[in-house]
């Protein structure tokens, strides 16, 4: 475990406050991105994020995800292009009709995704191994929150 950074007392301002939650999500998100590289070296943050995605919503688009992560369509396709050709991805015709395609999760990508999901809940209940079970309850729902807003 890394030292622990002292927290000020809470006198600032909106703009101080949007300042320090922008540096804090930089940190998490960097720590995400080298916890995500050490976990499946060899598929790339924003493959991952995706086939993660893709797994927790039992299957979508390729315009779904590009307008969750805000991606263009082009590297929506290059990544979902690369999941294919791993044989991580499938892809079926939309139920919906249409041009569309919808993506699911194949064997093996659902092995990836559990073994790598396993690894990440073990190291996130070290970090929060001191968390009450309140605070974790507080620090989900607000993720939750931040997410949907």
């Amino acid at each position: 475990m890394s030292a622990k950074i002292p927290v000020s007392p809470d006198t600032r301002t909106d703009t101080d406050v949007a300042a320090e939650v922008q540096r804090q999500l930089t940190v998490f998100a960097r720590r995400i991105r080298t916890q995500s590289a050490q976990l499946h070296p060899q598929l790339p943050f924003v493959a991952y994020s995706m086939l993660s995605e893709i797994d927790a919503v039992g299957g979508c688009r390729a315009v779904d995800l590009a307008h969750l992560y805000r991606l263009d369509k082009s590297t929506v396709s290059r990544q979902v292009g690369d999941l294919e050709r791993r044989g991580l991805v499938s892809r079926s015709p939309d139920p919906a009709g249409g041009r569309g395609q919808v993506l699911q999760v194949t064997g093996a990508g659902a092995e990836l995704l559990d073994d790598a999901g396993r690894r990440q809940r073990a190291e996130l209940e070290l970090r929060l191994a001191d968390w009450t079970d309140d605070d974790r309850q507080h620090f989900a729902r607000l993720l939750r929150r931040y997410n949907g807003d």
